[in-house]
């Protein structure tokens, strides 16, 4: 019950930052990055969290459970959008593909004037 509490705290601390300064990023996020900062400053020991963090891992798939509920008042919208978002997932995943071979090329030779 320890590590839920602090897991917790920490989220509940992000939300509170996030509406207080009016941040525009999450407040969920805020809580991690925090509580990440906590970790490595040892302010909290990973065994305190680490049986709790390992429970959400292990379930991680439930909490996406509403999200794809969710999507599925939006399916006459997809249907009616399907080419152009097929067309933008193959488009964009050939992007990433062309410019991280393009990147790695790039470096590959960089590193072989090097001695690398």
């Amino acid at each position: 019950m320890l590590g839920f509490a602090i897991l917790l705290a920490f989220n509940f601390i992000g939300y509170v930052i996030q509406m207080g300064l009016h941040l525009p990023l999450p407040g969920n996020v805020i809580g991690l990055m925090l509580f990440t900062a906590a970790l490595f400053a040892k302010l909290v020991k990973l065994e305190w969290v680490e049986d709790a963090a390992s429970l959400l891992t292990r379930h991680m798939m439930l909490f996406f459970i509403p999200y794809t509920v969710g999507i599925l008042l939006f399916l006459p919208i997809i249907g009616a959008n399907l080419v152009a978002i097929c067309g933008g997932i193959v488009g964009a995943t050939a992007v990433v593909l062309i410019v991280t071979g393009w990147v790695s090329s790039k470096l590959g030779k960089e590193g072989e004037k090097y001695g690398g």
